[in-house]
């Protein structure tokens, strides 16, 4: 019960995250600036962090989500924590070093993960272009 909370609370944040950039490029008059770049690493590192606090409620849960080539047995929640938005980072920015693969359910949201991080660039740069082409 307490991983769907926490997995409903991260993608809320996720959520509102991605909106809130969306809605703050409608009052942009600059194809760039640093409020925007700013933005942009807040947007990412919150995407990151969110979806690996998911991975780590269902880790510690007891449900697998992804596997390690080298075992690793935490002593604190803390070093699953970080392993776990480690692997969200390389998720996110389709990396993927192969020291950790999906498993299971992980699959499905490294799948979401990855699809945001791989159409959020694009997204951007199409909001900018065109609110640049409607000021000109």
């Amino acid at each position: 019960m307490i991983t769907i909370i926490i997995s409903t609370l991260s993608l809320a944040v996720i959520g509102v995250s991605l909106r809130q950039i969306f809605q703050s490029l409608e009052f942009e008059h600059k194809i760039f600036s640093v409020q925007l770049f700013v933005s942009i690493m807040l947007l990412y590192t919150i995407v990151m962090v969110g979806f690996g606090i998911i991975y780590a409620a269902l880790i510690l849960q007891g449900i697998e989500v992804y596997k390690a080539d080298v075992p690793f047995t935490p002593e604190y929640w803390i070093h699953e924590m970080i392993r776990s938005v480690y692997f969200s980072g390389v998720t996110l920015f389709t990396v993927g070093y192969g020291d950790l693969t999906p498993v299971g359910i992980g699959k499905w949201i490294a799948i979401i993960e990855a699809m945001v991080g791989y159409t959020l660039p694009a997204a951007l740069v199409a909001k900018v272009w065109l609110k640049h082409k409607e000021e000109s």
